[in-house]
């Protein structure tokens, strides 16, 4: 039997939009939720949450994000507004949204699924929200101040970014929280014209 990898598939995000995003996150901290936060490092898009899978599938995710890269172009893109999954009266994810060439991001991430599934990954059965996950919460939150912040960012936008870097991302869970290694790092790179 061979051994499994806990592995995602995202696009990585510019420095400058991580500071960004460090900077919301900074002063959603004064607010005092009870919240896990994601090191500013790994925040990114993700495209498709795997799980474990076993390490002789990698190769085959290896080759549906070659194939897809190969077909779509870089994407312009920014971060807008805070959320929460599910929801208000019982949040577990506190996020920061995306915006910009949507369409053609769901449109990359559907083509993602489908190879994966060509390739034998199981179809995410969700549907697909694009977003930028801040923190975890880890117990009930305020109710009141967190429609405060949420209205508080609502209007936030970063710059635009170009989104270019398909990453296949092995996850190692650690007490400090996840490690990150990158296994693959492809870019979009579909010929305009």
């Amino acid at each position: 039997m061979s051994d499994t990898i806990r592995a995602f598939i995202a696009l990585k995000l510019p420095e400058n939009i991580l500071t960004s995003i460090k900077n919301i996150q900074k002063d959603l901290k004064q607010y005092g939720f009870p919240v896990r936060w994601v090191k500013p490092e790994n925040i990114h898009l993700t495209l498709k949450f795997f799980g474990n899978i076993d390490e002789s599938d990698v190769a085959n995710a290896k080759a549906a994000v070659s194939d897809c890269a190969d077909n779509f172009s870089p994407l312009s893109l920014f971060a807008k507004g805070i959320g929460v999954f599910p929801t208000i009266m019982r949040p577990r994810v506190i996020w920061v949204g995306i915006s910009g060439e949507i369409p053609l991001l769901l449109s990359l991430q559907n083509t993602l699924e489908k190879r994966l599934e060509e390739y034998g990954f199981k179809k995410e059965e969700r549907p697909f929200q694009g977003h930028l996950t801040l923190g975890r919460f880890k117990d009930k939150a305020n109710n009141g101040k967190l429609i405060e912040a949420i209205r508080k960012y609502q209007k936030f936008d970063s710059e635009v970014f170009t989104a270019q870097e398909f990453v296949l991302f092995k996850s190692d869970l650690k007490p400090q929280g996840p490690v990150y290694t990158e296994l693959l790092n492809v870019l979009l790179a579909k010929k305009i014209g």
